[in-house]
């Protein structure tokens, strides 16, 4: 992709493909269309350095078990060299730059990214929308990134935290877009070629199928003119994103994988609202309060475990859990148990409820120190959360949380929660994990 070279080829492709533009009431964060494209710039003044990630949409809804990982190996790939740029070229200034370019696909979406300094951006934007349009994949290049891949999917399994995810994850999305793994599997990743990778690449650059983010200390004007140099001439193709339908819990599971451990690892999964719902901030106050019970029970007055917890995922089919690694963990989980039952029964305290305003305005702001973690945002919102704009509620909309809606998401999904354990079956009591059956 050529860069900008001269003002006056800036001023014709401006002219050409660029489109209405709006700006949040703050002047911080620009939206604007090229042929097509959604482009978010965050301006981010006396920031050192430009992020920006090329987002695809749909992740694993657009795969079939027979194309699993196919987008993900294509994306990492790609970043390895284009015909301008082949690997050793582009290693060499990345590596005197001190940027980073990379790629990867997801449950939900996939990504293409940039991060340099802004005297290196120019040059650095220019490479980066080489390997998007113009993507080598050389054989040597495909191949590494292949045996990477493949020994990513023989190690999963190894460790045990690892293996209870993989384990939830299979019991969770049967007859789900999520079940295919967005990784792939060995027998799918050995199995793509160059001219796979080659052909499902070019599929993907249509810009109905594409959302562009930014964040710098760069002028929108400048950086619209160089989006608009760049991909005005992408086709806009017909790409319709399908809805993700929710997980289903319908009653609380147990699945349990046998394997000689020290310890029992335990998640208990339950389903959880995503971005886009009201009922998000709630849930994220109510499991920050789960979080803190959990540790305090059962790692401080128990001794339990070393870490048990609590957390919410981000995907468009949510789910939160709670999860320990225990020797009994039959006890351990019957007090989580209790913790919720009672967060169902009983609001929360004044005098705990009162200090979690500032707990989440200080990781929020500790979350988006880098510019690259604001585009992450940004995309989550735009692509899962209803629009870019709500990101922009988060702290008003968390301060507003009441004692009550914290007990009453806490009753309308912490509940059929769904278990997984990896260890010794005869150690665990199905009457406390699954107390209603």
């Amino acid at each position: 992709m050529k860069l900008l070279i001269a003002t006056l080829s800036i001023l014709v492709a401006l002219a050409a493909g660029s489109a209405a533009q709006t700006t949040s009431p703050d002047r911080a964060i620009t939206e604007f269309d090229v042929n097509g494209l959604k482009v978010i710039f965050k301006k981010r003044t006396s920031s050192p350095t430009i992020s920006v990630g090329l987002y695809v949409r749909g992740g694993v809804r657009n795969a079939t078990p027979e194309t699993a990982g196919l987008e993900n190996f294509t994306l990492q790939a790609a970043m390895e060299g284009s015909k301008s740029y082949p690997k050793a070229v582009l290693r060499r200034e990345l590596a005197r730059t001190g940027s980073s370019i990379g790629g990867a696909s997801g449950t939900d979406f996939g990504a293409m990214s940039v991060v340099s300094t802004k005297q290196d951006f120019p040059e650095m934007w220019r490479m980066f929308t080489d390997l998007v349009l113009n993507p080598a994949f050389a054989k040597e290049d495909v191949e590494r990134i292949r045996i990477a891949l493949l020994s990513g999917i023989a190690d999963a399994n190894s460790q045990p935290d690892n293996a209870l995810s993989m384990l939830g994850s299979k019991a969770l999305t049967v007859g789900h877009p999520y079940a295919v793994p967005s990784e792939g599997t060995a027998e799918t990743i050995a199995k793509f070629t160059p001219a796979d990778l080659m052909s499902y690449h070019k599929g993907l650059l249509a810009s109905s199928r594409l959302l562009l983010v930014a964040v710098g200390d760069y002028e929108p004007d400048v950086f619209k003119q160089m989006v608009t140099e760049s991909f005005a001439k992408l086709p806009k193709g017909s790409y319709q994103e399908k809805p993700v339908p929710p997980l289903v819990f319908d009653k609380a599971t147990l699945d349990i994988s046998e394997r000689s451990v020290p310890t029992n690892y335990v998640k208990g999964y339950f389903r959880a609202p995503n971005l886009a719902d009201p009922d998000y901030y709630a849930m994220r106050v109510a499991t920050a309060i789960l979080q803190s019970r959990v540790y305090q029970i059962v790692r401080v007055q128990r001794n339990l475990s070393y870490a048990p917890n609590a957390e919410m995922d981000e995907d468009a089919a949510n789910t939160g859990n709670i999860y320990v690694t225990a020797v009994d963990a039959n006890e351990a989980v019957r007090l989580m148990l209790a913790i919720i039952e009672d967060m169902k029964q009983n609001l929360v305290e004044r005098d705990e409820f009162e200090g979690l305003p500032g707990y989440f305005l200080t990781t929020y702001y500790l979350d988006q120190e880098t510019d690259i973690a604001q585009v992450r945002v940004l995309a989550n919102y735009e692509l899962i959360g209803g629009g870019w704009r709500n990101s922009e509620k988060f702290i008003p909309s968390i301060n507003a949380v009441t004692p009550e809606a914290v007990r009453d998401v806490c009753r309308k999904y912490m509940k059929n929660i769904r278990f997984v354990v990896i260890g010794n079956p005869n150690a665990i009591d199905r009457k406390i994990f699954l107390p209603e059956q």
